[in-house]
């Protein structure tokens, strides 16, 4: 049966706004800030033993993960430095740096 009274007190509405969006780093691999679809990637893959999670837009983990193999990954582990020196990753970033942080789009084909 539902009790007559609330145990702890009356229930207060915590109601956020919604221009409070919270804190967040920027993506990993573009630097630009994060909208509101936030991808958490695991730069070295699961299946290599990663455990640190970064955050990024959905259209940069897909176009990582379209030009780079789980191996690949392993080997650049956490150095953005080493992922922008391919030169197909640094023409994307350059390419979406002018982008709307909300903005995606449809990856390209996997250029393994």
């Amino acid at each position: 049966m539902a009790r007559k009274h609330p145990k702890h007190g009356p229930y207060e509405d915590h109601a956020q706004e919604d221009d409070q969006v919270p804190s967040v780093a920027p993506c990993w691999l573009c630097g630009r800030p994060l909208g509101k679809a936030i991808v958490w990637h695991h730069p070295v893959p699961k299946s290599r033993g990663g455990r640190d999670v970064v955050p990024m837009h959905p259209i940069c983990q897909q176009t990582l993960t379209a030009n780079f193999t789980n191996s690949e990954l392993q080997r650049h582990a956490l150095d953005v430095d080493a992922i922008l020196a391919a030169p197909n990753m640094r023409k994307f970033v350059d390419w979406v740096a002018k982008k709307d942080p909300d903005f995606n789009a449809s990856p390209s084909k996997k250029q393994r």
